[in-house]
């Protein structure tokens, strides 16, 4: 008989911070892997994080993710010390970890964590450098959204009536 194949996420991503783009313009990516404890890692595979409103934040020359939300599982261990929002240091190398103290410390940037995913059996966050969008910045891109969305409702409207 032949096995039945289970019925698994093709997709790596984990969670994913969809207003960064619309609060921050963002320029530089960096992608960084991540220091969780073993019930950290249960709770990611059953997909209960939430990035939405975390940040990395560079102290005595280390990075760390806080403000990201993992809620531990129900039958996590009574021993272990589960708490959520705990900072959770981020692994860079030197290089890295220079260009971004720099890019904070003088330019005033911020960090912002956009998405978190799975590459091979790591957990991994992509970050970008940012700064803050204006209020007449956030208009300015949906205006031109929205005309884009007509645009191409136009071109489309007239390649039909040939």
């Amino acid at each position: 008989m032949a096995k039945k194949k289970s019925k698994k996420s093709t997709s790596n991503t984990i969670a994913l911070n969809k207003k960064a783009r619309h609060n921050y313009t963002l320029t530089d990516k960096f992608e960084a892997g991540m220091s969780l404890q073993g019930w950290e890692i249960k709770s990611i595979r059953d997909g209960k994080v939430n990035i939405s409103d975390c940040y990395v934040h560079i102290k005595d020359r280390e990075a760390y993710l806080v403000g990201a939300e993992i809620m531990p599982l129900k039958m996590a261990s009574t021993h272990v010390v589960c708490d959520p929002t705990r900072a959770r240091k981020l692994l860079l190398n030197k290089r890295e970890l220079d260009k971004l103290i720099g890019a904070v410390e003088r330019e005033g940037y911020s960090l912002i964590a956009t998405a978190m995913y799975w590459k091979k059996c790591w957990v991994k966050l992509e970050f970008y450098l940012g700064k803050g969008k204006k209020a007449h910045d956030k208009r300015a891109d949906v205006k031109d959204r929205e005309w884009s969305v007509d645009k191409g409702r136009i071109m489309k409207n007239k390649n039909l009536g040939k």
